[in-house]
């Protein structure tokens, strides 16, 4: 015989799952675009403009979270991790410009990986960053910014990524920093830097 009582419950669990789910994936693409425009508005210098999106993305941090308490499979959607990177780059980089630190994991409230992978996509924004602050002619930036990159590079190399996903945006790293170094290798050269 088949317990009618069992599949129902199960049917009934589904559901309440799946709309979780959606709610979580629209919670998450707000996160996004807010982590995106702070972003943005870092590259345009509007840093309190950035600062106002990234306490807006922090409320909505707090949703996602309430939506995971409920169900914790909830944390393995795409669309949560994927927000989740793009908040850490846009407070890394909040934190490189404004603060001239990088925050930690646990000061973010993100695990590690998420932390790292976001970490990892701070690099192409500041080789962006370096690269319209020498066309500015502010070189002084340019070689912050490779120094940080070079920094953080050298962290990272010293963990085993083996084959999980952030291993790809790491090797990421090494185009961006090889990028910075000719940048820097031209100025010098042009007599540009010391």
């Amino acid at each position: 015989m088949i317990n009618k009582k069992a599949f129902a419950s199960m049917r009934k669990e589904i559901e309440v799952f799946d709309s979780l789910r959606e709610d979580l994936i629209k919670t998450s693409r707000d996160l996004l675009k807010l982590s995106k425009a702070a972003i943005y508005s870092i590259h345009r210098q509007k840093i309190s403009e950035a600062n106002n999106q990234l306490k807006k993305a922090k409320a909505v941090i707090k949703k996602l979270k309430a939506l995971i308490k409920k169900n914790s499979s909830l944390a393995t959607v795409g669309a949560y991790s994927e927000a989740m990177e793009e908040y850490v780059e846009a407070a890394c980089y909040y934190g490189f410009i404004k603060q001239n630190k990088l925050p930690t994991a646990k000061e973010l409230g993100v695990g590690t990986i998420v932390y790292l992978q976001g970490l990892c996509d701070l690099v192409g924004e500041l080789v962006r960053k370096a690269i319209n602050s020498s066309i500015d002619g502010d070189f002084k930036t340019a070689l912050k910014v490779k120094k940080f990159v070079t920094d953080v590079h050298e962290e990272l190399m010293m963990f085993d990524f083996r084959n999980i996903p952030v291993r790809r945006k790491f090797d990421s790293i090494k185009y961006g920093l090889n990028k910075l170094e000719n940048l820097i290798l031209e100025l010098k050269l042009k007599n540009k830097i010391k």
